[in-house]
């Protein structure tokens, strides 16, 4: 058989320009591929194991009326399970009424679909421990549900958590409009006003909470303190039943290592995920910090913040990995805050893989945050020696040099929003400048541009902010950092 040499050559020239066009034009370009952290496969709860017996609240004297109190029946039939070494406490279809319980180690909590468990509306009901609030350490109720220096414990079901929380909403605004305020004490009633959490995890390791649905909370839904080893999978929280009740935050990660939250679908009036690390003289006197934490595969609704650092930032909060999450009407995407009382570090955070609509502002980052709330000032006429140990706390001074808060290492990777109010609004401070902020393959559409202060080195990939006014990114007191090339 001949060949036409000439034909053959071109042939193989076409298949060579063919396989190295293959080659050189890959699907990602370098700046598109996120550098996972290499941490991030080691967080979360391990594998726990419950031994098989079960033992029903129904057996113990609880009463599924939802009327009758069934704290004392609840907390017998987890105290003989834990006796036994452990195994499951569940109940029997309807609603139970209860006060504060106690989950012992080495036991599955179960609350199976067709079951609701209701929080006291009295808050006598939630026996008084000492614990953390809003960065400060003091008396305060216990949670509805409580898990307290243990280890291997499951909490799960298709069932309901419903925290009752209105009266304690209404409770709140009562004592801060028409008391706390008019006397100058608008610093103090967040943490006078005592309201219930949903759900706290304290001083526990090895724990996993799965697919409850939680709502009105009367206070924070879900807190993980002083804890590691934590798994959140699953929770629906819906805390916008019946109004909007103060500070409730979806799940709040405070002074904590090595928790992984996903697949939760978050509804609530304030931070939907929010990390804290405590405030102050008090926080910074404990310096413990919020590391090693991953949020994955998540829903934010109403709220105040998809991802929020702060405001308590005191032992820093470092190591942080969050992924595709799909904000619907979230006030802010990014929301990092602080006082200039407070301190810490916030660094080394990973957000990718973000779709947003209906938003405030998508990047809000402040280190002088609320201060009607975040600088504590006695008024004349109180007593020094007899106020109450938690306000001496927050009015203890904080070394000026040791308050100033710092911002650092943020990199933000495939982000797509729409319908924001204002695209950036950053203000660090002259004497702490946020920087090393990396954007790659971010699109936002705005009404405005927003403005950045006191801010540099920031490296820009693929950023595309389009804002109906037309307006640019403002840049005060800032370097390193050119929008010029990006539309």
């Amino acid at each position: 058989m001949k060949f036409n040499k000439s034909l053959l050559l071109l042939l193989l020239i076409s298949i060579s320009f063919s396989c190295k066009n293959k080659v050189d034009q890959p699907t990602e370009t370098k700046n598109d591929i996120a550098k996972v952290p290499d941490w991030v496969d080691k967080v979360g709860s391990e594998n726990i194991e419950i031994k098989d017996k079960v033992f029903y609240v129904n057996d113990f004297g609880a009463v599924l009326d939802g009327e009758t109190l069934n704290t004392k029946a609840i907390q017998k039939a987890i105290d003989i399970c834990a006796e036994q070494g452990g195994g499951t406490v569940a109940f029997r279809p309807g609603s139970y009424l209860t006060g504060s319980i106690f989950i012992k180690e080495n036991i599955r909590f179960r609350v199976d679909e067709g079951v609701t468990i209701l929080g006291s509306e009295n808050i006598k009901d939630y026996k008084e421990i000492d614990t953390r609030v809003a960065g400060i350490e003091m008396k305060w109720p216990a949670a509805l549900i409580n898990v307290s220096n243990q280890k291997n414990v499951i909490i799960e079901g298709e069932g309901t958590v419903d925290g009752q929380g209105k009266v304690f909403w209404d409770y709140y605004w009562d004592l801060r409009k028409n008391d706390y305020e008019p006397r100058g004490l608008r610093w103090i009633v967040d943490y006078d006003a005592k309201r219930p959490r949903t759900l706290l995890i304290n001083d526990s390791e090895n724990i996993l909470l799965k697919d409850l649905n939680i709502q009105r909370a009367g206070f924070w839904t879900v807190q993980v303190l002083y804890s590691e080893k934590i798994t959140v999978d699953g929770l629906t929280i819906k805390n916008n039943i019946g109004g909007h009740g103060p500070s409730t935050d979806g799940i709040d990660i405070d002074s904590s290592k090595w928790v992984l939250i996903q697949k939760c679908d978050i509804d609530c009036n304030d931070d939907n995920f929010c990390l804290k690390a405590g405030r102050d003289w008090d926080g910074q006197r404990v310096n413990r910090p919020t590391e090693y934490v991953v949020i994955k595969d998540c829903i934010t609704r109403q709220g105040s913040g998809l991802f929020t650092a702060g405001s308590e930032t005191a032992g820093s909060i470092r190591h942080v990995y969050v992924s595709n999450i799909k904000g619907l009407g979230t006030k802010n995407g990014l929301n990092i805050k602080s006082a200039l009382t407070r301190g810490g570090t916030v660094e080394d955070i990973y957000l990718e893989n973000i779709k947003m609509d209906s938003v405030r502002t998508f990047i809000e980052v402040s280190m002088n945050w609320n201060p009607s709330y975040s600088y504590s000032k006695l008024p004349e006429g109180f007593d020094e020696d007899s106020i109450p140990e938690h306000w001496k706390k927050l009015l203890m001074k904080v070394d000026p040099e040791k308050g100033i808060p710092t911002f650092k290492n943020i990199t933000l990777r495939n982000i797509e929003v729409k319908g924001a109010k204002k695209a950036i609004n950053i203000n660090g401070l002259e004497n702490s400048i946020v920087e090393n902020i990396t954007l790659t393959n971010v699109s936002i559409e705005a009404e405005t541009a927003g403005q950045i202060s006191y801010s540099a080195d920031w490296t820009l990939n693929n950023v595309s902010i389009k804002a109906k006014d037309s307006s640019k990114v403002k840049l005060n007191h800032s370097e390193g950092i050119d929008f010029s090339l990006h539309p």
